[in-house]
Formats: structure tokens, C-alpha cells, sequence
């Protein structure tokens, strides 16, 4: 067997694997059924997010997590009543509901937008390197407190209406981890969010940490909506893991989402909102010919898994082909 051929079965061997850690071994928190991990748990993050698990410090390889790791997040808590003020403000002129409406601005979020069905909605106030112009006119305050909490990568308010539940589901990137501090809550264990099998729920000016890449669901059996600040703050990792990181946070960029049109909108953002149509039509045909669709479903993702290992192969060849070279001089 060449070199190209045995490093491609060797990562095709670690992906299968990585997939089957993920779903069958990781946590205590399982999908009903594999169809429905493929669905909602972005397998295809599973190699790279597993480099990071093994990266990640003993102490925060766990569901839920105490926030007091993070520096400076007592100034968050500290201040959860001014940061309230500026949530609601935004709750009561509307915004929330202007972002989940089609077509919007903030409408197309890869990463969320399958949620707004539920009620739920979000206003972003910073993400990866990218203050948005529309939280520093509208969120002053609570921007400056996050500017003080190093450990904070990305940060949005989040609400969810009452009697509304987000279905089982896992983030796909585990660069980070998600922390949490309620504002406006139901103050009741019927609001609740469970990671990996454990209930955590919201209360105000209270606050905690949890890996999102775990299967969690969340519901809201109260008749108070909730509105929390949501945020991504740094993973505890080793040297290793922390480099890594690095470039994997490049592609995390990618994804920023405007609030409004005074906002950037990332490349892979662009993209998806760009596909906006392709998509419409791709749910129509789902819902009048099911059959061709899984059909044209499976040969899509087929072509495209082939093509990878198509460049992967060329890659690895040209690279085998340049130390034999090397070799002989």
C-alpha cells in the first residue's frame, strides 16, 4: 500500500471512530436512533472536535461546569441587573421579533435559525473578533462589562417564549463552551435546560457553563418567556489544544450574523443566506416527492464525500512524490 492510501485509511478509520465515540460512548445522554444523531449532532465536526476533547483540561472534560474558572465573570453577575435593562429595551421595541422574521438581516443563522420555528430568538452583541454595530448603539453597557471578561469569544441575548422547548440537539464545534446568565426568567425549575441528562434551570443574576457539543434540549413549561445572555467563553486546554484552537476559530468567523443591515455578515453566512432560494425549493420537493429526494440527497452526499477523498488522495500523492524526490537527490 502507498503512503497516500494508508494516511487516507487512516483517517477515514479515526473519523469512523470519532463518529462512534460521539454517538455511542460520549456522556450518558443518547440519541433515540443514528438517523437522528446525523441530524442534529453535525457529525461531520466529530474528528476534529474529539482533537479538541482530548485537548481539553481534566477538569472541564464534564457536561456542566461552575462560570468562577472564567476571569473577571463575577463583573457579568455583579451586573446583571444593567445588563437586564438593555435586554429588555431591545425585547420591547420588537427586535426579536424582527430578527426571525424571513428574509431579515439576521434571519439567515446557519447555526441557529431552525430554532425561530420554536419562538426562540437571539440579538447578537459581539461574535469572534466582531463587535456589531447595532449592539454598540443599542447595548452600550452591557458591551463595555464584556470587554472586561477575557475568556468571552462571542456573546447574544437569547429568549424563549413561554411554552416553547428546543428538541434534542448538539452544537457542532467544540472550540468553546457556553455559558449562561439569567436576566429575565421565570425564577422555576419548569424553565430548564438539560445538558447530557442533567436539568440546569435559569434564574436571575444566576449563572453557569456547559458544553454545548453534549445532546441538550431545553423547555419552557412556564408562562414567563426567558431572557438570558448567552455567550461562547474559552474551553480550559492544553498548549496543544490551544494552537489548534487558533485556526479552528478562523473558520468560526466565518459564520458571523448581522442583527440588521448596519452589521457584517461572515463569508460562510453569506453563503448560506445566499441559498436561501435553493433551499425553499429543496424543502418543496422534500414535502411533495420525499423519495426523490432521499435519492438526490444520498448521491449529493456521496459525490461530495468522494471528490474530498479524491483531493485528499492528489494531496497525499503529490506530497509522497516530493520526498521520494527529495530522497534521491
Amino acid at each position: 500500500m502507498s503512503l497516500s492510501l494508508f494516511i487516507i485509511a487512516a483517517l477515514v478509520l479515526y473519523s469512523i471512530l470519532s463518529v462512534v465515540y460521539v454517538y455511542h460512548w460520549r456522556g450518558q445522554a443518547r440519541y433515540p436512533s443514528f438517523s437522528q444523531y446525523l441530524r442534529k449532532s453535525w457529525p461531520v465536526f466529530a474528528p476534529l472536535n474529539c482533537l479538541l476533547y482530548m485537548a481539553t483540561k481534566a477538569k472541564a472534560r464534564r457536561p456542566v461546569l461552575d462560570a468562577t474558572y472564567l476571569q473577571n465573570i463575577s463583573v457579568l453577575r455583579d451586573n446583571w441587573q444593567l445588563i437586564r435593562e438593555e435586554a429588555l429595551a431591545l425585547q420591547a421595541s420588537g427586535i426579536f421579533e424582527q430578527i426571525k422574521t424571513p428574509g431579515s438581516a439576521g434571519y439567515y443563522d446557519v447555526g441557529f435559525r431552525t430554532f425561530y420555528k420554536r419562538g426562540w430568538s437571539k440579538f447578537y452583541l459581539m461574535w469572534y473578533g466582531t463587535t456589531h454595530n447595532s449592539a454598540q448603539r443599542l447595548c452600550p453597557k452591557t458591551l463595555a462589562l464584556l470587554k472586561q471578561v477575557p475568556g468571552v469569544q462571542g456573546a447574544m441575548f437569547s429568549i424563549l417564549p413561554p411554552g416553547s422547548e428546543l428538541s434534542l440537539h448538539s452544537d457542532p464545534m467544540a472550540s468553546s463552551l457556553r455559558y449562561h446568565l439569567g436576566l429575565d426568567t421565570p425564577n422555576s425549575t419548569d424553565c430548564y435546560i438539560n445538558v447530557d441528562g442533567t436539568n440546569c434551570s435559569w434564574y436571575n443574576g444566576q449563572d453557569f457553563v456547559f458544553d454545548e457539543t453534549y445532546p441538550h434540549h431545553a423547555k419552557n413549561n412556564s408562562q414567563a418567556s426567558r431572557l438570558i445572555l448567552m455567550c461562547d467563553v474559552e474551553r480550559p486546554m492544553n498548549l496543544v489544544g490551544r494552537i489548534f484552537n487558533l485556526l479552528y476559530r478562523l473558520m468560526i468567523k466565518g459564520t458571523l450574523v448581522p442583527n440588521s443591515t448596519e452589521d457584517q455578515r461572515g463569508v460562510f453566512s453569506a453563503l448560506f443566506a445566499s441559498m436561501a432560494p435553493l433551499r425553499q425549493s429543496t424543502l418543496k420537493l422534500r414535502a411533495e416527492r420525499r423519495n426523490l429526494y432521499k435519492a438526490l440527497k444520498i448521491t449529493l452526499n456521496t459525490s461530495l464525500l468522494a471528490i474530498l477523498f479524491a483531493l485528499l488522495f492528489a494531496f497525499f500523492s503529490l506530497f509522497e512524490s516530493f520526498l521520494s524526490a527529495r530522497l534521491w537527490l
